[in-house]
């Protein structure tokens, strides 16, 4: 796929990851379309990508464990870009470490609403658009939980089993269509993620986000008879 100039969804996209993600992609002239809670961080993104590449960047604050809103928010952004090219579900909530019945009830909810039903609703609200494009793309960045089990992540894992599930459907279902579909299984990245759940992670021996982006944006920009379906990354 030729980059340039496509409208590509990024969630999550305030920092970590999903900043570097956001930045690597506007390096190949593509229109950003940035969907995180914080607007300040979102911002600041925008404002790197606009000052590096002069794309581009419009920014969407959304909580996206708030479903029943996802509908509105991607017709908002095709009428905005006039069309939606590639969407990366890229987004989740880290589930501290413990034991099912030592998390609290109030945190089950948030983590599968995050992590799995807003992946759902995004890709239904958009896949009418998508289809509508002569190459269109689907990525869904789940991490190694959607293929490795690990104790104390009961709901984390739950959540990304299910996301590896709907991306090998998703797979078959738009085989024939103009809408690649790929799942990314990355083991640790050095991120704030952990702790911003109050976990203590190594993150010191974790992948660099930057590195990871760099794959996905391999990822996408390959010639029409070539297409990774799913990549695995550890460190």
């Amino acid at each position: 796929m030729n980059l340039k100039d496509k409208v590509v969804i990024v969630t999550g996209a305030s920092e970590g990851i999903w900043e570097q993600i956001a930045l690597r992609l506007a390096k190949e002239w593509v229109k950003l379309a940035l969907i995180a809670r914080n607007e300040e961080k979102l911002e600041n993104v925008a404002g790197k990508a606009r000052e590096l590449w002069a794309v581009e960047v419009k920014v969407y604050p959304q909580d996206l464990s708030k479903t029943e809103e996802l509908s509105d928010l991607i017709e908002q952004i095709a009428g905005d870009f006039g069309a939606i090219d590639v969407l990366i579900n890229n987004a989740g909530i880290w589930q501290k470490m413990m034991q099912l019945d030592e998390v609290t009830a109030d945190k089950i909810d948030p983590i599968i609403a995050t992590n799995l039903s807003s992946v759902v609703h995004l890709t239904h609200s958009a896949l009418p658009i998508l289809r509508k494009q002569p190459e269109a793309a689907i990525l869904n960045i789940v991490s190694q939980s959607g293929v490795l089990a690990q104790a104390g992540q009961s709901i984390y894992t739950a959540t990304k089993y299910g996301v590896r599930g709907f991306t090998d459907v998703l797979k078959w279902d738009l085989k024939e269509s103009s809408v690649r579909v790929a799942g990314v299984y990355q083991a640790g990245t050095r991120t704030k993620m952990f702790e911003t759940q109050g976990e203590t992670m190594p993150v010191e021996k974790f992948a660099d986000p930057a590195d990871l982006a760099d794959i996905i944006c391999y990822m996408l920009s390959q010639p029409p008879k070539i297409w990774m379906h799913e990549v695995r990354v550890t460190y």
